[in-house]
């Protein structure tokens, strides 16, 4: 998602069309879209690749409320809102509208995009041989990230009881346009989601080249299935996928910052950087600095807080303790500061922790034993090395190193935590608690009777 690609004229022109607005009185499926233009060249096809990168990189995915969405949910009285925005609020206190724009906005993109990817796989052939591979593993790679947001986001967590029959969303595989394949489709098992998630990734890897800028590449897509698996308990295939990309990664030059700020506000990606999302003043999508940061940086007044009970989880001398500061009347991450900083997906430090609770968790040392894993991790911030450690240990070093990255939801569903209610400390919400799920857009319903609504949630 490099500016400097998506700057042309006609790209712009172009992008313009594949992402435009629905008319909201147009109620067709979200994954019905209009077939814009032929796909029936190289050029083309590129062009519309071009276009599905362009979509996670809108606010809705990966530009930065996807991210928001899991801290808010999760926010476990360690942050407020302090935001006019209500839809994040209603996140907060477990309120969810079903017309809330936020929910509504992130499904529709996300199917937009997986439509733009079925495109580009089933006019592969019309693509440059040589480049076949590449165009067909970036269009999976998409695929399949993209659905692994939606199955977190509007499913029961993998690890809730009965995958195979709890709902997740619509697994739509091939284009969506005219009459064909109209999108009145039924929503699909948590577990038949991640099977193809993992389907797509595993193919991804296997046809991408080891390195591709700032585009998806194999240790990019090694890095994600190593948090798919993790995400679905699979520990030997978490561990292994993290130890392919931390081999792969290390091999083109990538490395853990000497200080850990300077991992966040680049302008450019960082040697700890295994995957971001590109921001520039030209491209400056970065929701987590619109709501993190403050006025004086060009956020907002500061809708995002940190409470002393976040603070009081790092101990003493702990490096991470220098991204706090007070501003706009509260403690605020400056992990988000700066307003064209690229917006971080997957950093090096998140596969070290992955590898290292893989191998705790399996009783193996692949790659690195647990101790070399969580000390490279503990230098880094100026703690001291630790001889032992329990998997409370490394999970909680794992909330620490990643936090306000939007991590905290999945962790807690992944290992059956619990999230203290932000307004009333006596009330807990278990890691299947259908609060802390979406719900299905009530947009969607209205367009697709075959949908069926989350529980907790009115229809």
């Amino acid at each position: 998602m490099s500016s400097k690609v998506l700057h042309t004229p006609i790209l712009l022109f172009f992008i313009f069309f594949i992402v435009s607005c629905d008319d909201q009185l147009d109620l067709k499926p979200s994954q019905e879209i209009d077939e814009l233009t032929a796909l029936d060249s190289d050029a083309n096809i590129k062009r519309v690749l071009i276009g599905a990168y362009a979509n996670i990189r809108k606010s809705d995915l990966w530009g930065g409320r996807v991210l928001l969405y899991s801290e808010m949910l999760a926010a476990n009285n360690e942050l407020r809102w302090e935001g006019t925005f209500v839809q994040p609020r209603e996140m907060l206190n477990k309120s969810i509208l079903t017309n809330n724009s936020f929910v509504t906005d992130t499904w529709t993109t996300a199917y937009s995009t997986i439509n733009l990817a079925n495109n580009i796989i089933e006019a592969i052939d019309k693509v440059k041989t040589e480049d076949q591979d590449r165009v067909k593993g970036e269009a999976l790679f998409i695929r399949g990230v993209v659905y692994f947001e939606l199955v977190k986001l509007y499913g029961l967590p993998y690890v809730s009881e009965n995958p195979s029959t709890n709902l997740a969303v619509p697994l739509i595989l091939s284009p969506s346009r005219g009459g064909q394949n109209n999108g009145v489709v039924e929503r699909h098992s948590v577990e038949n989601v991640y099977q193809q998630i993992i389907k797509d990734l595993t193919e991804a890897e296997q046809l991408l080249p080891e390195s591709n800028n700032i585009f998806a590449s194999q240790y990019i897509a090694s890095a994600m299935l190593s948090r798919v698996y993790l995400q679905i308990e699979d520990y030997t295939s978490a561990r292994d996928a993290a130890n392919r990309s931390i081999n792969l990664a290390l091999a083109y030059g990538k490395k853990l910052m000497d200080q850990y700020m300077n991992a966040f506000n680049n302008e450019s990606d960082s040697q700890e950087d295994i995957f971001t999302i590109q921001v520039s003043a030209q491209d400056p999508v970065n929701a987590m600095h619109l709501f993190y940061s403050t006025p004086e940086f060009g956020g907002r007044d500061g809708d995002v807080g940190i409470s002393g009970n976040h603070l009081a989880l790092y101990e003493d001398g702990d490096d991470r303790l220098s991204q706090y500061e007070e501003r706009a009347g509260a403690i605020r991450t400056n992990k988000w500061r700066d307003q064209n900083a690229n917006v971080k997906i997957i950093r090096l430090a998140e596969l070290f922790l992955t590898r290292a609770e893989a191998n705790f968790r399996e009783g193996t040392s692949i790659g690195a034993t647990v101790l070399e894993d969580i000390n490279r991790i503990r230098r880094r911030v100026l703690l001291p090395e630790k001889t032992s450690v329990t998997l409370e240990d490394i999970l909680k070093e794992r909330k620490l190193e990643l936090a306000h990255e939007g991590h905290n939801l999945h962790d807690i569903k992944r290992t059956r935590g619990i999230v203290v209610d932000n307004n009333d400390s006596n009330f807990k919400y278990s890691f299947d608690d259908p609060k802390l799920i979406f719900p299905i857009p009530q947009r969607e319903l209205l367009a697709n009777s075959k949908l069926i609504q989350n529980p907790g949630y009115l229809e």
